[in-house]
């Protein structure tokens, strides 16, 4: 993993994360899990599952986002026959802890570990699929690269290879903090990824524009990879702007790597 401490100052995470600490009630469609991550922290993750069977997708929201946004948009997974799970980091929803770079990083990792825990002991599905939206393609990149053999896909949307590239293109990096190290090592982890990769971004993305998206490509060890542009997408609208194609690439990746 990255050595993120240049990043994880004061100064640049008031820039990073902005976090949001509403939550709504849990439907009753979904039900609400919490991941123990370090002392007096724990993760709120909330499951909306409308078929025990059907394949899930634990995903990783953007920023300023939270798990209760997801509780209407979870119902355009069901008209495509997926469960999905949706999770908060430090100080985002029902999380409590504050973010940073390093924590969003090896949280990750447990709840992986947390979620395929919950779905076995609910004798639910054990297929996951890793979706990352936008600074949660951190999240997502991070576990397909150390559970690659226990997860079935990958997909990132709106997402960039290194959040250092993020920091240095809005100018949010010091004229002296070298940023190099950050995105080699995150250039090495994609290299190393290898399990089926969907890449969804958008025509018109400017807070992270396409070019991301194209490096993401080029770098991926995946032998399975495959990008969607949805033409005229921004960064917060791409979903809408093209909602079958975005969703009918999802259950495509889905249909393909579940065997």
């Amino acid at each position: 993993m990255p050595d993120y401490s240049k990043i994880d100052t004061p100064e640049v995470l008031s820039y990073v994360f902005y976090a949001r600490d509403e939550s709504g009630t849990c439907p009753k469609y979904a039900f609400d899990h919490f991941i123990p991550v370090d002392d007096n922290v724990a993760l709120h993750c909330r499951f909306y599952k409308q078929d025990d069977s059907w394949p899930w997708i634990l995903f990783f929201h953007g920023n300023g986002e939270v798990v209760s946004d997801y509780d209407e948009l979870s119902l355009f997974y069901f008209k495509y026959k997926l469960n999905i799970a949706v999770v908060d980091y430090r100080g985002y929803g029902k999380s409590n802890g504050t973010p940073t770079v390093g924590s969003m990083s090896d949280d990750a990792h447990m709840v992986f570990d947390s979620v395929r825990a919950a779905l076995k002991e609910k004798n639910l599905a054990g297929n996951i699929w890793i979706m990352g939206r936008s600074l949660g393609s951190l999240s997502a990149f991070e576990i397909a690269y150390e559970h690659g053999p226990d997860i079935k896909g990958l997909i990132i949307e709106s997402g960039f290879p290194s959040i250092s590239s993020l920091i240095i293109r809005h100018g949010i990096a010091s004229a002296d903090m070298s940023l190099d190290s950050i995105t080699e090592e995150c250039l090495g982890m994609l290299r190393s990824i290898t399990v089926p990769l969907l890449v969804i971004h958008g025509e018109y993305d400017t807070l992270v524009p396409p070019d991301e998206a194209e490096t993401i490509m080029e770098n991926a060890g995946s032998p399975i990879k495959n990008l969607l542009m949805i033409p005229g997408g921004t960064h917060n609208d791409i979903m809408f702007v093209g909602l079958r194609q975005y969703m009918e690439a999802i259950r495509q990746l889905v249909d393909a790597t579940n065997t």
